[in-house]
């Protein structure tokens, strides 16, 4: 893989943009739930699934965050492919659905915009060439 091609930039700033909501929200959910329902103005959760979307939130920002802590922008390139495809599919078979019957409610547009902004940010800056070619290419960072 050519590693002039990785764009270095749009990598670490994905990653610290999931450092600084994937955290927030993850640790929001988990820790105080009822604080983001308010905020938020969320209808009552079921909480295992609330609990599920908070942990997979928070350990993307974790990930992320040891991406730039070892300066191991690459190795930690599928996390944020993790990322991109859950929120892709959330938005192809959740929110799509619901705003096609006219129903989406007003903490489902502001996830919407938040979610497009990690799904377009990822999609630029992952390597998918890197990710999908299955060679050890040893790591420099930009």
């Amino acid at each position: 893989m050519n590693l002039q091609n990785v764009r270095w930039g749009w990598l670490k700033m994905m990653y610290l943009y999931s450092v600084a909501i994937a955290i927030a929200f993850g640790l929001g959910i988990l820790l105080p739930p009822d604080m983001m329902i308010s905020v938020f103005k969320l209808p009552p959760p079921e909480p295992i699934m609330f609990g599920i979307t908070g942990g997979a939130d928070l350990s993307v920002g974790i990930c992320a965050l040891f991406a730039l802590a070892l300066n191991a922008p690459l190795k930690f390139a599928p996390v944020l492919f993790f990322q991109l495809t859950y929120k892709l599919l959330w938005l192809l078979f959740v929110i799509l659905p619901i705003l096609f019957k006219g129903e989406l409610q007003g903490y489902g547009w502001f996830l919407l915009v938040t979610y497009l902004t990690f799904i377009v940010g990822d999609s630029i800056a992952i390597p998918f060439a890197y990710i999908f070619s299955g060679d050890e290419v040893a790591e420099v960072v930009k």
